[in-house]
Formats: C-alpha cells, structure tokens, sequence
C-alpha cells in the first residue's frame, strides 16, 4: 500500500460527522461516510468523540479481529495513511508463521529453544502444515462449524492430493510409493512425531467440530481394515478411503453400553448357507456416521461376554439408517445414531477372527487415545496464546488487563497446564516412536489413559480460565471470542470421546498395578 497518499492526522480530524467520517487504524485512513450507518455495532460507536476523526486504533483492537481489517469491502474503505516510518503495525499472521506470543508455540517451534525429539526435517514439515492448514483448511473450517455442513469436497481432495489422510494412521506400509505433502517428507522417515504435528496443527484451527468432520471417524475407523481385512477388501477400502472418495466410520458404542464394550447388544447372526452376516441393532454417538460409506461395527456372534464379538465392515446399503445427532458441537462432525435392520453382508467383510473382537477394537485404543491428546494439545496451545494477545491488548480501568493480578494468575496457571502437557505428550510420542505396537500395549497403553485423563482435566480448568478472562465475549461465536466460546463449549468432548477421564485413570492405575513388582515393600 505504499502508493496510498498520506494524510496527516490534522486533516483526518476535520472529517468527525454524519456523512463526512474518517478514522485512522493501524495508520491507515478509512473513509466511513457510506459505512457507518451499516456499522453492526451501531452509528453511535463511529460518532463517537473519540473514535470520528481520530486514530481508533486501540478501540478498534478492543473490539475486533486483525483479520476483520483484511476483509475485501472493508479493504475499499482505505483512502490514505498517516505519515510514519513505521507502517502498519499490526498484520495477520504469513501462512507458514511460527507465533511470536510467549507460550503461543510448543518449545520446540520457538526461536532459540531446542529439542531432543524434533530435527530440521519435523521443522520443515511443521512450516508446510502450517501454510497448508492457514490457506486451505481454515475457511472452510470456520464456514463448516457455523453451518452444520460435512468438510467441502475441494478441502478432502486437496488433504488427499497432499496424502494428509493417509498421515492421519501414523507410520507404517500403508504409506508405501506414496509422495507425503510434496516430498516434504519420505515415507521410511514419517513418524509418529510427523502425526502429532499434522493434528497438533488442526487442533490450532480452534474448530472442534470440524476437526471431527475432517474424517477423525475414518482414523479410528480404518485400521482395523488395515490390519484385519482380506486383501482385496483392503487395498479397495483403503484407496476409497485415502483418496477422500468414501468414508469410514468406528461404529463401537451404545445406547446400552456406553463404556462397557463387552455388554454389546448388536447382533451378527450367519445366514442358512454360511456366506453372509445378518446384522441388526444400533449404535449412537458415531463421529462421521451421518455420511459414512462404511461402518467398521462391533457385534455379538456368541456369548454375552467378550468372547462372543466379532468386527464386521458394513458397507451403507440397504437396512443401514443414519440419523444426525445434536450435541454441543457443530454438526460438521456427523455424530450419528446409526440402526442396522437385516442388514446382509459378506462374511468376507469379517475384520479378524470371529469371536475376538474385543482384541481389535482394544488394539485401536492406543492410538485413537495419544490422537485426542495431540488435538487436546493444540488446542490448549491455541487458547493460552489467544488469552495472552487478549489480556495484553485489551484495556480496563485505563490499563491492560494483564496488570490485574487475578488476571496474571490465571495465565500462569493456564502456561503451566500447557507446558507440563506438552512435556508428557513429547515423551510418550518418542517412545511409541521406538515401541512395536505390542511394546506400546504393554508398556505405554497405562501411560497414554493416564495422560489423556490429564490432558482432558487441564483443558476443562483451562477453558473455564479463559472465559473469565475474555468475560462475555467466551459466550459469542464470532469476533474476539470465537476460539475461546468453541473451546469452552468443546472442552468435554475429549473427555468423554475414546474413554471417560475416570475409566482412563482407573486403566493407567491397574495397569501399574500389573507391573509391581511383588517383593517390594516400604
């Protein structure tokens, strides 16, 4: 905007009325004459002694996002800058920016710090996300958490153009030939560290819905697919799947059982010749259901008792019924209530032996449990960095809000929380990194519950934090409090989804109690 002439602040001051307004923000000149009657905080606010004809820049930030600055029909409204060295202060992050908030990175990403986990490479792949996430994903995130729709086709294309989806199941075969977000990455170097910021970066969208939307139903949905299923029913699945042209679901819970797998009530009944599974009951709460081309569907063959579930991949056809389930976050997600009447389906489509169910869906925990933590993380990052920005612009009593002291304890608790979970999840991360999946479920499996459990109790305090801190603006889902209302209304899901903060604490405690050994005493 260099070639914008400038007016001096004397000239701006002479344009204060109805009609022939001019305010200065960030330096530059905006001609609101025509505007201010569309304003949608009111006429009153632009006429306002302190606000027509002067630089407004400080009541400006009180009230609104950078970006609402870099909207196109606010953008017409400049007409000039001020004249200063300085320029314009105050611009919206570059797409691939690291934050230079303190506290607004995990140390690893900020300047000067250093990391026994992360190399050059894991870098180079967080900058590519990061742009990624910021040009790509993020509009149509925020589109999608208001109004209720799946992901758009052109966003699932382009993850799938960059094989993001296929990152989404971690390291392993699957990624074999593939080319991982344009060579950023090979695949014999893709780690689990790779995974955690690919989530980490979508937990920074603050769209909690929506991360769900983005086929987290086909992550934990897929692998038993990936790890049971006949050959030929793999590689179709898999293709469908990682090319965004089908989906995939995790169809486990009950209305009956909840937590309790075992007391399953779907039935899976072999037809007279033996070929196909006659399935029938239902299952609630399913991420992705409300679309889903297939339901990856635990189901009784035998006892009532967890030797007598079997795993069954049940394409949408006839019999299958999904309904939309209203929760507290956005219906991007597909939460679904999902009713299988009669449903016939090739005993082909059986993932693992008959009977032994159980030992695949719990194989899947690991991983669909350290996920949430990673997108707990991110999220929790993205709130501490928004409150520091908030309480350092904001202005109260004639100060910032960061010189109250009840306002600087909260933060600091809010830091403390972050840091200590990044700090875990890192380790975790390092040893799955050098864990085979048996390894994990013998020895991290008590570790990931208990660091869930953590995770999920230090985002619930950090949310209600937060919205003390941003007062009513936690309430609105636009503007300054976007972020803050969605996490604070979203907060819980991770608490609940993949295993109650209780059933996951009582999980880490026995598995501990497994590993004592029985000649120690005080």
């Amino acid at each position: 905007m260099s070639d914008l002439r400038e007016i001096p602040l004397e000239e701006v001051a002479k344009h204060n009325k109805e009609d022939d307004l001019w305010i200065v923000v960030d330096t530059l000149v905006y001609d609101l004459s025509k505007f201010y009657k569309l304003h949608p905080g009111g006429m009153a606010v632009l006429l306002d002694g302190k606000i027509a004809g002067q630089d407004a820049t400080t009541a400006f930030f009180s009230l609104h996002r950078t970006e609402v600055l870099h909207k196109p029909a606010y953008k017409r409204l400049i007409i000039g800058r001020t004249p200063t060295s300085k320029g314009q202060q105050f611009l919206p992050p570059k797409e691939d920016e690291i934050s230079k908030v303190p506290y607004g990175e995990p140390m690893w990403l900020s300047p000067g710090f250093h990391s026994p986990y992360f190399s050059d490479g894991h870098r180079k792949f967080q900058k590519a996300v990061r742009a990624f996430m910021r040009s790509v994903v993020l509009p149509d995130a925020i589109a999608c958490e208001e109004n209720g729709k799946r992901a758009s086709q052109k966003v699932l294309d382009a993850l799938a153009g960059k094989n993001i989806i296929a990152m989404r199941f971690g390291p392993g075969p699957h990624l074999k030939g593939l080319t991982l977000m344009d060579g950023t990455v090979t695949p014999e170097s893709f780690d689990f560290f790779h995974e955690s910021i690919l989530t980490y970066e979508l937990g920074r969208l603050g769209t909690r819905g929506y991360f769900d939307g983005l086929l987290a139903g086909g992550v934990i949905g897929l692998p038993p697919v990936l790890n049971y299923a006949p050959k030929e029913l793999k590689e179709r699945v898999t293709k469908e799947v990682f090319s965004a042209k089908k989906f995939i679901c995790l169809a486990i819970t009950e209305a009956f059982a909840g937590s309790d797998v075992a007391g399953l009530q779907t039935t899976a009944t072999l037809s007279e010749d033996g070929k196909e599974w006659i399935i029938n009951g239902t299952k609630k709460w399913i991420t992705n259901g409300t679309y889903a081309d297939y339901f990856t569907t635990a189901c009784r063959t035998g006892k009532d008792d967890d030797t007598g579930l079997t795993v069954i991949l049940i394409p949408r056809g006839d019999g299958v019924d999904t309904k939309a389930i209203k929760t507290s976050y956005s219906s991007t997600a597909g939460t679904a209530f999902v009713t299988f009447d009669k449903v016939r389906v090739p005993v082909e489509n059986t993932l693992g032996p008959v009977g032994k169910g159980l030992k695949v869906i719990l194989q899947n925990f690991n991983h669909e449990r350290w996920m949430m933590n990673c997108i707990s993380a991110g999220s929790m990052r993205l709130v501490v960095e928004e409150c520091l920005k908030w309480s350092n612009q904001r202005y109260v009593f004639g100060k910032p809000l960061s010189s109250q002291p009840v306002i600087r304890h909260k933060l600091a608790a809010m830091i403390a929380r972050v840091e200590s979970v990044q700090a875990w999840l890192e380790n975790v991360t390092y040893q799955m990194n050098h864990m085979s999946h048996a390894e994990q479920s013998d020895k991290i499996a008590g570790q990931i519950a208990l660091l869930k459990m953590y995770i999920t109790r230090c985002g619930q305090q950090t949310a209600e934090d937060a919205a003390q801190i941003f007062g009513g603006r936690s309430l609105t889902q636009t503007g300054m409090g976007r972020v803050i209302e969605n996490y604070r209304r979203t907060a819980a899901f991770d608490a609940i989804l993949g295993g109650v903060e209780d059933v996951l604490g009582d999980l880490g405690v026995r598995q501990a109690a497994k590993k004592m050994p029985p000649n120690v005493r005080l």
